[in-house]
């Protein structure tokens, strides 16, 4: 590892947050350092770093194709990683050249490009991943009917038993604990008994093999890469990317908490907690969650 990304790695672990805000400004301070590199800027300090470098990296990767919503969170790690570097300046959200709106970074919409994914195409890409990799077609199907994010199927086969006993004693909900964004917990409606129990005996099989997990990697880092790798190759992307069985499992709850008397704002809501942003984003849920893709 060189000086500049070593460099970077403790400033990035310095920077406070949860833990996977951490982990994700340890990805940009990672990526920081190979670009350099790649864009033939040769430094070896922090101190040494420049606009025009911060004003190149980004370039490259609007170049790529990036979203503006996810460089605007990867400028707010390297805005942390700089303040952090005591190098106030260049971490201002106010630079002259280093704003949003100076990196051409601004007016991004928060509704996301994701759709919920047919149920035809998530059979279609689980088959595919299951040839592949019989872990990640597992972890596939945890993340479908229990509405999870990546890493929190990833980290599920911890709860996996707790799960099972909660589905079948006739609980209504089951709880997260694992991967949470912020670290924190949350209950998830069972809108789908006999799903969710196919899904974790299933899984829970797998993992009695594969060392207690669904992913047998040594770091949950390899494993969410892993997990990436396989479900792209099975055409879980762009606009059917992972996050696309999250917000199909939304629309299910949507239906489910409707067909058992809440009001429409009430199902919002609900859906809103179980998928963890809390009962004051339901129309934020909606208006992200629940878009259907009108060609499948």
């Amino acid at each position: 590892m060189s000086k500049l990304s070593k460099q970077l790695t403790t400033l990035a672990k310095q920077g406070g947050g949860s833990f996977k805000t951490v982990a994700d400004r340890l990805k940009i301070a990672s990526r920081i350092a190979d670009r350099m590199g790649k864009l033939n800027i040769q430094i070896r300090d922090v101190k040494h770093i420049k606009t025009n470098h911060i004003e190149l990296y980004i370039k490259s990767r609007q170049e790529e194709g990036i979203s503006k919503r996810t460089l605007q969170n990867e400028m707010a790690g390297i805005r942390n990683i700089l303040a952090v570097a005591a190098r106030t300046k260049l971490a201002s959200p106010q630079h002259e050249k280093l704003s949003n709106h100076a990196l051409g970074l601004s007016n991004a919409s928060r509704n996301g490009t994701k759709v919920a994914i047919s149920e035809e195409r998530y059979l279609s890409a689980f088959y595919h991943a299951e040839k592949q990799d019989m872990g990640v077609a597992m972890t596939m199907q945890i993340a479908r009917y229990f509405g999870l994010r990546t890493e929190e199927a990833i980290q599920s086969a911890k709860s996996l038993k707790t799960w099972q006993r909660a589905l079948i004693q006739g609980e209504k909900s089951v709880r997260i604990v694992f991967g949470t964004k912020g670290g924190r917990p949350r209950d998830t409606t069972i809108i789908d008994r006999e799903k969710m129990l196919y899904a974790v005996n299933q899984a829970l099989n797998l993992a009695s093999q594969s060392n207690g997990k669904l992913i047998d990697k040594p770091d949950l880092k390899s494993a969410i890469d892993r997990y990436r790798n396989v479900v792209r190759n099975a055409g879980l992307t762009g606009k059917y990317a992972p996050h696309s069985l999250r917000y199909a499992w939304a629309v299910d709850a949507m239906d489910y908490h409707k067909n058992n008397g809440m009001s429409d704002d009430e199902a919002k809501a609900m859906v809103s907690m179980d998928l963890g942003h809390g009962d004051g984003r339901g129309r934020y849920v909606e208006r992200v969650y629940n878009k259907l893709d009108i060609n499948d």
